[in-house]
């Protein structure tokens, strides 16, 4: 089966991502349909049967769990890969336990992406060695850890953002990654050190450190 073209579904809030996948993608794939909300998203999916559902975790109207939940209640057999820019252990634990057979990251090379796609279509689960650990921990009986009141206080677009300044990365590198103008990752910055009431960089980087979400 490894040979063959994978119909694929697109979904994730940003338009220019999803134009971005498609065209990384290339001819690997075939993009049957795409959304941006998880109600496009259920009707897209149950309508076309794509071989695997690529979807975001974070969304405004429930997100990844949500379209992963409610397709499998009428689909089983629907395969899920999430596509997200967080790594967070809560996200990775929480789409997996929805029924997501695998999870990667938006930092991924399109060759990795399509094997990726290749290999949840053909029945093996997909992490990053990292994830893994995660999953791995989930599902053997450790909890993952509590909620963090302060990282609660962030939006799931700050918590991005925050993540991405943390490890190093310019205004204009977060804006390339997530979709957005280097305005308003400025906004989304400025928002999350006044919620964490830190004043730089190097505080925030030491501030996501202790809490490991580097």
């Amino acid at each position: 089966m490894s040979g063959d073209v994978v119909r694929v579904y697109l979904v994730d809030d940003h338009a220019l991502f999803r134009a971005g996948v498609r065209s990384e993608l290339g001819d690997a794939v075939e993009v049957v349909g795409e959304a941006g909300t998880v109600a496009g998203a259920l009707a897209g999916i149950l309508t076309e049967r794509p071989d695997v559902v690529l979807v975001d975790v974070h969304m405004p109207d429930g997100g990844g769990r949500a379209i992963i939940e409610n397709v499998l209640r009428k689909w089983p057999e629907a395969v899920f890969l999430a596509l997200s820019v967080s790594d967070a252990a809560d996200d990775v634990v929480a789409v997996i336990r929805a029924g997501a057979r695998g999870y990667v990251t938006k930092t991924i090379d399109a060759p990795a992406l399509v094997d990726a796609i290749r290999r949840v279509r053909d029945g093996d689960a997909v992490f990053s060695p990292r994830l893994a650990g995660f999953v791995l921990d989930a599902f053997s009986g450790q909890t993952p850890a509590p909620a963090d009141p302060e990282l609660d206080l962030l939006t799931a677009r700050e918590q991005e953002v925050m993540r991405l300044i943390a490890r190093g990365y310019t205004y204009r590198e977060v804006a390339t990654n997530l979709y957005l103008s280097v305005k308003t990752v400025e906004t989304h910055v400025s928002a999350v050190l006044r919620k964490l009431q830190l004043s730089n960089r190097r505080e925030l980087t030491a501030w996501a450190s202790t809490r490991r979400l580097l």
